[in-house]
């Protein structure tokens, strides 16, 4: 532990698996308070229940009024507020545009882009008191190329981008906004894909010149450089962490 976050107070999305538990685990163990947030039925207060720096709240981040319920729960915890990471997210069901399913457009939309449009708005008041603000979102390699297939992720991870841009310049003195561009992380959600297609999986590893996929704890670290004083003077960017895949495009 060096300290990075003493003092500081975070609100992890996402939190009871993969990339948001690595991340909310890593920043508590570096000082931050934390509130750490997922569904309702997950493991979450399972996963921190070692950890007394960490908070839990069962929310759907989706819902009305889960933002400002969440960020009224940070502030009544903590007082303060200094980071807001974004991690909650979805790949959804996929699909070409011509036979896309609509509904699963707009779960995948809500999620993925609309609810980090409302946290980053109920929680810009309270970060702007910080003096050190930091929004962490997640995008991804398709943030800025794209495939056949996926179009409701690969779209939101494009807005993703232009929201955490936004955000950037209207935070300005007050602090930073960046997005994370995970590529092949096993995770989850990811792993049972890689599993059922191995071809797929053997694709994305060769592509990433490090010879690995990435792990959770990977991104946990990208995240943690961005939150911390170290990141001042970084803001609106795309971080690539992707094993050195994006060089193969």
């Amino acid at each position: 532990m060096t300290g990075l976050l003493e003092g500081k107070a975070a609100i992890v999305t996402g939190a009871a698996s993969g990339i948001g538990e690595a991340s909310a685990r890593l920043m508590a163990s570096e000082g931050a308070r934390v509130l750490a947030v997922d569904l309702p039925g997950k493991p979450l207060a399972q996963v921190h229940a070692g950890s007394p720096s960490i908070i839990c709240m069962d929310m759907d981040v989706t819902a009305l009024g889960a933002a400002d319920a969440i960020v009224a729960a940070a502030i009544d915890a903590f007082g303060r507020l200094d980071i807001l990471f974004n991690n909650a997210g979805t790949v959804g069901k996929g699909g070409v545009v011509e036979t896309h399913d609509e509904a699963d457009w707009n779960f995948v939309i809500g999620l993925n882009l609309t609810s980090v449009y409302r946290l980053s708005k109920a929680a810009i008041p309270f970060l702007k008191q910080s003096g050190a603000a930091r929004i962490i979102n997640v995008g991804s390699v398709r943030s800025d190329f794209a495939d056949s297939g996926a179009v409701a992720y690969t779209s939101t991870k494009h807005a993703v981008a232009g929201l955490t841009k936004v955000l950037a310049c209207e935070l300005g003195p007050y602090g930073t906004a960046n997005y994370i561009q995970p590529g092949a992380i096993l995770t989850g959600i990811t792993s049972p894909a890689f599993e059922r297609m191995p071809d797929y999986a053997k694709y994305w590893k060769e592509r990433a010149p490090v010879g690995r996929f990435g792990e959770s704890e990977d991104i946990a670290n990208a995240v943690l450089y961005l939150a911390s004083d170290e990141a001042d003077f970084v803001s609106g960017i795309g971080l690539w962490v992707d094993g050195g895949a994006v060089s193969h495009y």
